[in-house]
């Protein structure tokens, strides 16, 4: 595996983990644990299905498992999106984690198109 592939592994890890601490913060409340159920499978699935791409079979599994992470760190975006609108947590708690997941989403989408330009 590329260094490069090896740092994004453990940058989606960590990213999960500070998903994770985001979903435990969240309230015991209808509204909270259904956001923290959405948020928890999203978050961590960034993590799987990167680690899934790494080992994937030829480049269009890799570029279709690459898009699997692409959506769903999109839609960590929009759960964090919506606990700021609902003011369930403040916006500056959460920040940090949604610039985070913009990068990813921007390293990701470019791989995406690399991959698909060296097909």
């Amino acid at each position: 595996m590329a260094m490069q592939s090896e740092e994004m592994r453990e940058r989606t890890m960590e990213f999960a983990l500070r998903v994770l601490d985001v979903v435990d913060s969240l309230p015991n409340s209808q509204k909270g644990r259904n956001i923290a159920n959405q948020l928890c499978r999203a978050g961590t699935s960034v993590a799987a299905n990167y680690r899934a791409a790494c080992r994937a079979k030829s480049r269009a599994d890799f570029i279709s498992k690459l898009g699997t992470v692409e959506e769903e760190n999109d839609e960590v975006l929009f759960w964090l999106e919506l606990v700021v609108r609902s003011g369930t947590l403040p916006e500056s708690r959460l920040t940090p984690l949604m610039e985070e997941a913009n990068e990813i989403l921007s390293m990701v989408v470019a791989s995406i198109r690399t991959a698909k330009r060296n097909r």
